[in-house]
Order: C-alpha cells, then structure tokens, then sequence
C-alpha cells in the first residue's frame, strides 16, 4: 500500500497537478459565458476531467521527450522522470490512459468535442519537441492553454462563437507571456544544449520586452472578449485587475530574477482565479 501511494506522489510530482489552475478557471469562464449562468453538475464534471485529463497527457508527453534535458539540468534533475523513480514505460502508460479518458469524455459531451479531441491532443504533445528547433515553443505552450475556453464553449453549445475565440487569444498570449518569463531561469542551460527558447537566443532584456507585449495583447483580447460577448461591469473589473496583476508580475521580475517562482505561480494563478470569480459575478448581478 506504501508503495502506491508513493507512486501516486510521484506522479503528481510530474505533472505538478496543483498547477491545473492556470487552465480550469478559463474553461469555466467560457462554460459560465455560453451557459449564461450555471451550466449543470454533469457539464461541470465533465469539463474538468477533461481538463485535467488533458493536462496530465501534456505534461506527461513533456516529461517523457525530456527526460534526458531535465536529468542535465540542476534545477529539474529532481523530478520523477529525471532521477529514475518513474520508468518510461510508466510515464507512456500514464499518457495512453489520460490520452483515453479525455477522447471518451469528449465523445460523452457531443460529437463536436468528440472530432476536437485527437487535434487538440496533437497540439498539446507537441510542445515538448518544438523548443528543440523553433522560437516559436513558447506560443505553442500558450495554444495549449488556449483551447481550454474553446473547448468549454463547445462543451455547452457545440458551437465557436467569435468572443470564445478572443478569450482563447486572450489565454495564449498570457500564458506565452509567462512561460517567458519562467524560461528566464533556464537561460544559461539552454544555451548551453542548444534549445531554442526565446531567452537563449535573444537574452533577458528582449525576452522581458516580448513578455510585455505578449500580456499587452493579452489584456487587449479579454476587453475585446467582454465587449463582443455583451458583459458587464464586473466583466470589465476583470481585465483591469488582470492588467495590474500583469504588471506586479513583470516588476517582480524586473526586480529580482529569484521572484520569478513567486510571479509565475502565485500571481498568475490567483489572476485566473479571481478573473473566474468577476465573471460569475457579473452572470449573478
């Protein structure tokens, strides 16, 4: 019995699934949105088994393509994949059953979520192995976040509407902007291993000036979002409060490079959370 529960232990160390709130607050926004209101307890688990399952494939996938990079890296050799106490083998099984539990609930909540599955799992594998060639790993990363609102909207209405889209920018540009700035601590490695993240190849000052763009457009989306899909004030409180949060973000960073734990999951994380609670909120008054 003490054996499994320390592998259960390993495996939320993998896939670090307390981070699932960068993504589940947006996909119950979108679900909020289109159901103009409460969407119902079965849509409700669904959607979050979906996006943990999700989740736990892309990180899986990631940890399976690095566990080479993470065992050379002194900040990641820790981890389950790197120091040998989860095979590969396991890994790829814990990515096969997410991989199968996502496509079945898919096929559950409607045929439209059923056909997204497989190319949203292609998406969300493929992250790991672009920052291998392309400058471009960072945005991927943000597209995989991305699709949680689409998918909440196609959950409850099997349809895209224009402000889920702009919502879904919103989400890929926040995220893309972030993973910035935590790529920030990996610099020298990257260098050295010829990864192509932004921060290796154009060094920190440009990477904190792409960052600020990217949460700039960021913010410029989620206003759109909240005007093209008729919200109200409190919908607008939230890209406000957004926009400073963003802002503490990067002059935390600015500041002090060490704060860049604190800037990624505790501002970033209660910016989700509380851009949630607005929105209900705003449905409620």
């Amino acid at each position: 019995m003490q054996r499994v529960i320390q592998k259960i232990k390993d495996f939320n160390e993998l896939v670090m699934f307390e981070h699932s709130i960068f993504s589940l607050p947006f996909i119950f926004i979108a679900m909020v949105v289109s159901a103009n209101g409460w969407f119902g307890y079965e849509l409700l688990f669904m959607g979050a088994l979906a996006a943990v399952s999700a989740r736990n494939f892309a990180m899986g996938v990631n940890r399976y393509a690095d566990r080479d990079i993470d065992a050379k890296n002194p900040r990641t050799k820790d981890r389950p994949n790197a120091d040998g106490r989860l095979d590969s083998l396991s890994i790829l099984i814990f990515i096969g059953v997410n991989a199968l539990i996502f496509v079945v609930v898919a096929y559950m909540i409607n045929s439209l979520a059923f056909y997204m599955s497989i190319p949203i799992l292609a998406v969300l594998g493929s992250y790991s192995y672009f920052k291998r060639f392309s400058h471009l790993a960072h945005v991927v990363l943000g597209i995989s976040l991305g699709l949680a609102p689409i998918a909440g909207v196609v959950a409850v209405e099997a349809s895209i509407p224009v402000w889920s889209v702009l919502l879904s920018l919103g989400v890929i540009f926040w995220v893309a902007g972030f993973d910035l700035l935590y790529s920030l601590q990996d610099i020298d490695f990257d260098k050295e291993n010829n990864l192509y993240s932004i921060p290796s190849q154009f060094g920190a000052e440009a990477t904190l000036f792409i960052s600020v763009i990217f949460h700039s457009l960021t913010v410029l989306f989620w206003a759109l979002f909240v005007w093209v899909a008729h919200l109200g004030f409190f919908a607008f409180l939230a890209v406000v409060a957004s926009a400073v949060m963003l802002w503490y973000e990067h002059h935390l960073v600015r500041k002090d490079f060490t704060q860049i734990d604190r800037a990624f999951f505790t501002v970033n994380g209660y910016l989700g959370f509380l851009f949630f609670i607005l929105i209900i909120l705003d449905k409620v008054v």
